[in-house]
């Protein structure tokens, strides 16, 4: 099979490359940096902003296209990548390719504090990033292009470039990690290999084509800091303070213009109650998880670069 990905050296996409190349494949990377050498790739170095780009030669008689490229960090690129890029694409690839997979989010659907986020849950993004993402989804399905879309959580792994869970881990090991608000709040994340996955089986599973899939493991807070003490042999329980005390606190800092690790947004992230539900992969895909989200970050702490 020809397999083009674009965000070819991004966190996701070179994993994904991987596995193609291992199994034998022809693929193609498109990215904005110059890849790894050690990957055995055609290489394509662009920037879907670029409005004179040619992606002629980069979709040509592709099998499946993987669409992984994404801006995470500038919100004034977010339109150029996400919207504009996105279209570039869809018009270069016209004809040209049997399948389109798309790399979405759950932000699709919202800031969620409680309940259950499903496939049929109203799209109400919130944010730059989310809405410009929620866009292009929205040009991928009325491309008439053949298509899968997939919404994971948020994505951990060694090689990942966000370092607020490195970060958690040298928290917890200093002693200075507390609980914020009544017990069993639930945390939501999802491992690269089990995101390349399920990717991989929205590519060439027939009964992928034309849905969207939500992929993500839930766990209460409790239960991943357990998972972090373990892997870090650190044995005391973090005490607990109240959630108005804190938002309180935090807003009249910013009120000073003063600012600390702890934000409104990571408070929000640790005090929800808010499930995302991967029952429709796992049904029409036939998706498992290798392991407990447990697991994933017992051995995630143990494996940290950043732990000590």
């Amino acid at each position: 099979m020809v397999i083009a990905i674009t965000g070819g050296s991004g966190f996701i996409g070179k994993e994904l490359a991987k596995y193609y190349i291992q199994q034998g494949d022809r693929v193609r990377l498109l990215s904005r940096s110059p890849p790894s050498k050690s990957i055995n790739a055609q290489h394509f170095l662009g920037d879907l902003t670029d409005q004179d780009i040619d992606l002629s030669d980069f979709v040509k008689d592709v099998d499946i296209l993987y669409h992984c490229a994404g801006e995470i960090n500038n919100k004034n690129l977010m339109q150029e990548v996400h919207v504009k890029g996105t279209q570039r694409l869809i018009d270069a690839a016209q004809g040209k390719i049997a399948r389109w997979v798309q790399l979405s989010s759950v932000g699709a659907y919202g800031a969620c504090r409680d309940g259950v986020i499903t496939e049929n849950s109203k799209e109400q993004p919130f944010g730059v990033y989310e809405q410009t993402k929620t866009e292009s989804d929205n040009i991928v399905k009325n491309s008439g292009i053949q298509y899968v879309i997939l919404r994971p959580s948020n994505v951990f792994g060694l090689a990942m470039s966000n370092q607020s869970l490195f970060q958690l881990i040298k928290i917890v090991k200093k002693n200075l990690f507390f609980y914020i608000g009544r017990p069993g709040a639930f945390v939501n994340y999802v491992h690269v290999n089990d995101v390349v996955k399920s990717l991989i089986l929205c590519g060439i599973n027939n009964n992928a084509l034309g849905n969207t899939f939500i992929i993500s493991q839930t766990i209460k807070i409790e239960q991943m800091i357990d998972s972090f003490r373990y892997g870090t042999k650190f044995t005391r329980d973090p005490f607990r303070l109240p959630e108005w005390l804190i938002r309180n606190f935090l807003n009249f800092l910013n009120f000073l213009n003063i600012s600390l690790p702890l934000t409104i947004s990571r408070v929000d992230a640790i005090t929800g109650h808010c499930r995302y539900d991967t029952t429709k992969l796992i049904n029409i895909l036939g998706f498992e998880f290798d392991s407990s989200l447990e697991e994933k970050f017992t051995n995630f702490s143990l494996s940290s670069p950043h732990e000590g």
